[in-house]
């Protein structure tokens, strides 16, 4: 399970001022503690309030590989903040991400392909976002179709079923779960999958409980990463936990301590 950070995020009002004023050390050690809490990687989105998205994504690629060399999840809509990002980049880096839009992926799986990056394919076009689980899977195959005739490597693709917060779309949930598991039949090698988990809670109460089980049900339909809090606790745990029974990790008495970074009670 590779755990991205959800957590540089200049949606989040903290991180929008240290971006805007430059500093350094709040974004630093935004991402230093969330590698501590277990995430693997770390997403990098300057939000909506940029006013310059493209210096400022080469800004906090350069500002966070100077505290860790953990991959980057270049997160953006602007194919050219996404370009800013891999020109500054030293290390691996996932492209987040591109839609089933045709012109969306001439431009950024050929762009994976050249400087060896894993890429996010989102299962939604310029029509809006799918009701079920059938136009999931249509759109998710015609990004695995592009993919395959462009000789991008689908071991690196991970496609997202765009998952919907719990209060307004409680009936798409059951066919999100389905998508993850039905996308890994779309190729041979297979696709990976990937969820924004804080999608599910937002607007919602009781949002950790939410996420986390949600976390679990996706895994169990072979959820291979998810963008999240890594400094929920109690998620981290129920993830570690996950993987155990799974049998992606050997069960011992002290599983928590021995597979996780930062533990609370159950």
């Amino acid at each position: 399970m590779l755990i991205i950070g959800e957590l540089i995020n200049g949606m989040y009002t903290r991180i929008a001022k240290a971006i805007a004023e430059k500093d350094k050390a709040t974004i630093q050690k935004c991402a230093l503690d969330q590698v501590k809490a277990g995430a693997e990687a770390l997403d990098v989105n300057c939000g909506p309030a940029s006013a310059d998205p493209i210096s400022d994504m080469r800004w906090l690629v350069e500002t966070i590989q100077e505290v860790t060399d953990k991959e980057l999840s270049l997160d953006s809509s602007r194919p050219q903040s996404i370009k800013e990002g891999l020109k500054a980049a030293r290390n691996k880096v996932i492209i987040n991400s591109t839609t089933a839009d045709l012109e969306k992926l001439k431009e950024l799986v050929p762009l994976a392909k050249k400087h060896n990056a894993k890429l996010i394919g989102l299962a939604i076009n310029s029509k809006g976002i799918p009701h079920n689980k059938d136009q999931r899977l249509e759109l998710a195959a015609g990004i695995v179709t592009y993919c395959v005739e462009q000789g991008f490597n689908i071991e690196g693709l991970y496609l997202d079923p765009i998952l919907m917060p719990l209060n307004v779309a409680q009936t798409q949930l059951k066919d999100i779960l389905e998508s993850i598991h039905e996308f890994k039949l779309l190729s041979q090698p297979h696709p990976k999958t990937v969820i924004g988990l804080s999608n599910i809670s937002q607007g919602a109460k009781s949002r950790s409980l939410i996420n986390r089980s949600f976390m679990v049900m996706a895994m169990a339909e072979g959820l291979d990463c998810a963008i999240l809090n890594p400094l929920d606790k109690k998620l981290m745990n129920a993830v570690i936990t996950s993987e155990v029974i799974l049998n992606n990790k050997i069960y011992c008495d002290s599983f928590l301590e021995a597979y996780g970074k930062i533990q609370s009670p159950l």
